[in-house]
């Protein structure tokens, strides 16, 4: 479980912009990890972007950005591409990280009950604990809010 004060749990899933991206390749950096639904829909566009337009000031505190859910990599390529992401997305199709991360749960929607991603970020320090967990997350405004609260962690 990815919870404050825990280490994140290990994981080493296809990406986009490198082959695998691991735990190990996230060691030494603060990192921002935002668990999302589906890729290309309004909700997670909004906040894929959002994490874009302040990507150079998440690098300047050094830290890095992660996305991640369970669509194929042929989805996150072609979400990638038009959105011109610049930061790495996870694809774990067999959804055993997101279990790991506690983020794969029962959810409801329009009286249908399914299984999904939940939508969470996690902001994780060089050391791989986690520093602050945002669960059920709002789109409008958190990215920014990642940010503010990263400055204030390391100021």
């Amino acid at each position: 479980m990815a919870h404050p004060g825990k280490k994140i749990p290990d994981f080493n899933l296809p990406a986009t912009r490198c082959e695998n991206l691991g735990t190990s390749d996230l060691s030494g950096k603060f990192c921002v990890i935002y668990f999302y639904p589906k890729d290309s829909t309004p909700g997670c566009t909004t906040e894929t972007n959002d994490f874009t337009q302040l990507y150079a000031q998440f690098q300047q505190r050094g830290c890095e950005i992660v996305g991640f859910n369970h669509n194929p990599m042929k989805s996150h390529i072609k979400f990638e591409q038009k959105q011109k992401i610049p930061f790495p997305l996870v694809s774990d199709e067999e959804k055993t990280s997101l279990q790991n991360f506690d983020v794969w749960k029962q959810k409801k929607f329009m009286g249908r009950e399914f299984m999904g991603v939940v939508r969470t970020t996690l902001l994780v320090g060089p050391d791989g604990v986690v520093l602050r967990r945002y669960d059920s997350v709002k789109v409008k405004d958190h990215a920014k809010q990642v940010l503010q609260d990263l400055a204030e962690l390391q100021d």
